[in-house]
């Protein structure tokens, strides 16, 4: 009896070993797609009983001619590209991977900081230049004793938290979904948002992107942040209003910005908010290291080996799916 069919609709991996390894005591028949559209996509996936999915859209029409599958992973935490109600109506369970890259991001959070605080681009850049001394970076100030806002409080913002509290800043944090408690017992003041934005000298950004998140930096929130703040975000670009950013960087409402993401990626390359001294931008790389691509590949690729064996996946998104 021939093992399941597992369709891959893209991946940005060198090869796919780690996920044919996950899946090899299924004896799994691992088929990639040709390109990412529909037809591609159907062409491998059709028939398939369980699909990995990386940037493709999976749309509710690919769903519907779905006509085997149990389970869609995602190689990755966000399932915006998977149409998970149509996944649900078909019974088709949606799984991520959720910690894969938690060290990482919180390492690129904390990097982006420390680089914006101590001004180490623009250092070097005048280093480069033949200028030596510290005049040209004047002020910078000293990091221990300063309050570090973050904005969302899931696993990766608590590690942003242990990593700050070695540097000795003061951690507060804004989650509509997190109790006392849980502040209390990773040291951090749990705050509203409005005295998030008005009391940190930092803010890191680690919120999910929704309706009600979209551009929750915009404005409003630039003019009611201290006119010396940093502004970090490792989460999603569309958090961030970046023309609000440029404005209100433009009118020294706060200090600077470090973005690894974008509203648009890759920028336009009229983006008001690129080549600045004031603003550090990485592209969309918080996530990546060799040992968290290979974590994020087997991870999901073990989420639909469980699913097949008929167990449960660590990490379901619509758990409605599994029928219990």
């Amino acid at each position: 009896m021939s093992g399941p069919l597992v369709a891959v609709t893209d991946h940005v991996f060198a090869n796919l070993e780690p996920t044919e390894r996950a899946l090899a005591r299924l004896g799994a028949d691992v088929r990639l797609a040709e390109a990412k559209t529909p037809e591609a996509i159907l062409a491998v996936g059709r028939e398939a009983d369980g699909m990995i999915v990386c940037y493709a859209d999976v749309t509710a029409g690919i769903i519907e001619e779905l006509e085997k599958c149990q389970v869609i992973a995602r190689t990755g935490i966000g399932v915006d590209n998977v149409d998970v109600a149509a996944a649900t109506r078909a019974g088709i369970v949606v799984t991520n991977v959720r910690e894969y890259c938690d060290d990482e991001v919180s390492d690129h959070a904390m990097a982006l900081l420390l680089a914006l605080v101590r001004k180490v681009p623009f250092l070097n850049e005048k280093v480069r230049s033949g200028t030596w001394g510290a005049g040209s970076a004047k002020p910078i100030h000293r990091i221990r004793g300063k309050v570090l806002g973050l904005v969302g409080f899931g696993a990766i913002p608590r590690q942003v938290a242990v990593k700050a509290h070695g540097f000795g800043m003061d951690v507060q944090a804004s989650d509509p979904y997190v109790d006392a408690d849980t502040y209390a017992s990773h040291g951090v003041r749990g705050v509203d948002l409005d005295e998030l934005l008005s009391t940190s000298d930092y803010i890191s950004v680690h919120a999910p992107l929704t309706d009600e998140t979209h551009n929750m930096f915009n404005a409003a929130a630039f003019s009611r942040m201290k006119r010396d703040a940093y502004l970090v975000n490792t989460a999603r670009g569309p958090l961030v209003d970046v023309e609000a950013l440029v404005d209100a960087l433009d009118a020294g409402e706060i200090a600077g910005a470090g973005l690894d993401v974008l509203p648009e990626e890759p920028p336009a390359d009229d983006l008001r908010l690129l080549g600045r001294d004031d603003v550090l931008v990485t592209p969309h790389v918080g996530f990546y290291s060799e040992d968290s691509m290979t974590d994020l590949q087997a991870k999901a690729a073990e989420q639909v080996a469980l699913v097949l064996s008929g167990e449960d996946p660590l990490y379901p998104v619509n758990a409605e799916a599994l029928g219990k």
